[in-house]
């Protein structure tokens, strides 16, 4: 029995489908299965069953996970004691990142270059997608940290957070638009054709949220992955779109002007997040720290 057949039956439970599991485990499926295999026949019984629609555990196979588990997960602290008691960092750090979030304030590039210099033995993974989705491969143990926006909605105590920027969100419409003053109701955007951030973001899920208190559904009307692009299509008079608070030259820049949505204010908050409840590598541990400096607006 070697670990490597562990994790892999631990995938394809996960999963419940070979197909995803040899997919995430970067395997052919035929070699995925034949381990498997290999593996039920060392212990004598069948750990999963095959048999309809996807893929289930046997009731050995269920007894079997939490150990297997517990094994892959002392074997990672064996390497990472090794690791720390030696000071050698290597391996990969897996870093998710939402859209836009690689701004000046938020160099994330250079604190990744900074380390990759120091610790070239260390690869690093970057992934960018919504934030909903990256706090799910985070509860999976698909990364190890992760930039994203906050919705409002509850988190898993096991996920631990600093928030490392708030901001309002505004209103922001064709330069050209006739002025409504300063500030607008949110509940005046009911009726009004809006440009979102995609759905799983967190500026999308505290608009969303703000709306449902108010008592109406945003009509979206466009809606895309990045906030350069809501203000191209409000620019052009194709709605309002809701977007982190922007400055005047900003505003210029793209074409619009930008009205801070009161009555409530929502606000949008962007945070570093990682696991809390499993032991991080060495390296995630250094990187994670780095970011957690670099990221920090109150020094």
């Amino acid at each position: 029995m070697e670990l490597r057949q562990l994790r892999y039956f631990v995938t394809v439970a996960q999963e419940a489908s070979f197909t995803r599991a040899a997919a995430r485990l970067h395997l052919a499926q035929p070699g995925l299965s034949a381990q498997i295999r290999q593996l039920e026949r060392e212990l004598g019984h069948p750990l999963l069953d095959r048999g309809g629609r996807g893929v289930t555990l046997t009731e050995v196979g269920a007894a079997v996970l939490p150990h297997a588990r517990a094994a892959l997960a002392a074997g990672e602290r064996v390497t990472h004691t090794v690791d720390e008691f030696t000071g050698l960092l290597r391996g990969r750090v897996r870093m998710g990142l939402i859209s836009g979030a690689a701004v000046e304030e938020f160099d994330v590039a250079a604190v990744l270059a900074d380390f990759h210099h120091d610790h070239p033995q260390v690869g690093i993974s970057l992934t960018e997608d919504t934030s909903e989705r990256m706090l799910a491969a985070l509860g999976r143990g698909e990364l190890d940290m992760a930039l994203i926006g906050l919705t409002g909605a509850e988190l898993d105590p096991a996920i631990g957070i600093e928030v490392v920027l708030e901001t309002a969100l505004v209103a922001a419409v064709a330069a050209a638009e006739p002025s409504c003053g300063p500030e607008l109701p949110l509940i005046a955007l009911r009726d009004r054709p809006l440009i979102c951030l995609t759905p799983g973001t967190g500026i999308r899920g505290v608009f969303e949220r703000a709306c449902a208190a108010a008592g109406f559904e945003p009509g979206i009307a466009y809606e895309a992955a990045a906030p350069a692009l809501l203000l191209r299509l409000a620019a052009r008079g194709l709605g309002v779109a809701v977007v982190p608070e922007l400055t005047a030259a900003e505003a210029a820049a793209f074409g619009v002007r930008t009205i801070r949505i009161v009555e409530p204010e929502p606000r949008g908050r962007l945070a570093l997040a990682w696991r809390t409840d499993r032991p991080a590598s060495p390296a995630a541990k250094v990187l994670l720290g780095q970011l957690r400096l670099a990221l920090r607006t109150d020094t």
